[in-house]
């Protein structure tokens, strides 16, 4: 059985056994009781990063074969969201890119399903004088997206954010928005813990009346809203405003917090999921969400309620910075060759924060090849002075 020392938190070492190789099968068909948007993590091409912090280069295809991983496990897509860095790292051109390959993926590939970030993160918030501004750049988006048969997630806008002057000039640019969209949508309320530029969204930096909008908004047009995202890692929140949507309109949990009580559901109903927490534990959910399908509550707890403490400290302040765990975690499985991120991203966190994840991730029953995590993990660590 492979061993590691690891670092501790009070600066000590620790030779850390790892457990068996995770007992979760590698695919599965999608489950007949929540539907799940897995929001999936680009792979960066470090043979191209020249100019890491300036200049994004992605590795295609193994962006686009982790995809398929996710696929294959039954989830559905959530693309180009925060998970693959849009406004942190990743610019719209590399974003619109992404958008494009895997739509013309998934036409190819039966039973994938997705839906796609439109947001105005090609407009600098600084440069936005007006809300016409604003939506000018939503419907760039929006069109490049539907121009490629994709659906729509309205992601938070930190343009709009600066120029909206209260609830109405979201209802105004929302609605506006919504009523042009081919299809459905689904609306994204991602709170300031992810992006502190978001704080005040909706019009209120308080959750009663700024949930207030959002249901006007949603109740205005129902019958072009999917559902809605909210990613305020507060289950009461998020169980609150899931019982005052109208019929017809779904909760997609983004709380990477609290998602399997949520997803579990109370006497008065359940969240679906669209989380990034899905891209690095996608068997072991799958494997869960067959319980659940099955009947067994107890059975999809004792599978998904261990990912919570690897997802908690995954995604703890500065919350923007969990992407970096989600692409170690892909680096320690093999489903890439590199610990490298758009943007050198990756040392946002130190390597306690990487050492408690492999642990809480062994824990979960992750690895699937534990001697290869071991591998990578000792090289980070020696990168990092330890032995």
């Amino acid at each position: 059985m492979a061993e590691i020392t690891l670092p501790r938190l009070d600066g000590s070492s620790e030779r850390y056994r790892l457990s068996p190789p995770s007992p979760y099968p590698r695919t599965a068909p999608a489950n007949g009781v929540r539907t799940v948007y897995a929001a999936a993590h680009v792979v960066a091409d470090p043979l191209k990063l020249q100019e890491p912090w300036r200049v994004p280069a992605v590795d295609w295809d193994a962006t686009l074969a982790f995809r398929h991983h996710l696929w294959g496990l039954g989830f559905k897509i959530a693309e180009a969201m925060d998970t693959s860095q849009r406004g942190m790292g990743l610019d719209w051109p590399n974003a619109a890119e992404l958008i494009a390959r895997v739509l013309a993926e998934a036409k190819a590939t039966p039973g994938a399903d997705l839906a796609c970030g439109a947001g105005t993160d090609q407009l600098d918030p600084q440069a936005a004088h007006s809300l016409d501004d604003v939506i000018r750049a939503y419907e760039e988006q929006i069109g490049h997206v539907e121009k490629h048969g994709g659906k729509i997630i309205l992601m938070a806008s930190r343009a709009l954010c600066r120029v909206a002057r209260g609830a109405d000039d979201y209802l105004a640019v929302y609605g506006r928005l919504i009523r042009q969209c081919r299809g459905k949508v689904i609306l994204h309320w991602l709170g300031e813990m992810f992006d502190p530029a978001l704080a005040g969204y909706w019009g209120s930096r308080d959750f009663k009346p700024a949930m207030e909008t959002v249901l006007t908004l949603i109740r205005e047009h129902a019958d072009k809203i999917d559902g809605i995202k909210i990613s305020l890692l507060d289950a009461g929140k998020e169980i609150e405003m899931r019982r005052l949507l109208p019929e017809g309109v779904v909760m997609y949990t983004g709380d990477d917090f609290n998602y399997a009580e949520l997803i579990a559901g109370d006497e008065q109903g359940f969240s679906h999921g669209l989380l990034g927490i899905f891209d690095p534990i996608a068997p072991a959910a799958a494997a869960a969400f067959a319980k659940l399908e099955a009947g067994d509550r107890a059975g999809f707890h004792a599978i998904l309620d261990p990912t919570v403490a690897l997802s908690r400290r995954l995604f703890e302040a500065p919350t923007q910075h969990y992407k970096c765990g989600v692409v170690f975690l892909a680096w320690l499985n093999g489903f890439q060759s590199h610990f490298r991120m758009v943007g050198g991203a990756e040392s946002a966190r130190g390597i306690l924060h990487y050492a408690d994840l492999f642990r809480l991730a062994d824990q979960a029953g992750l690895f699937v090849d534990p001697e290869r995590a071991a591998r990578r993990m000792a090289h980070l660590c020696a990168l990092n002075g330890i032995a």
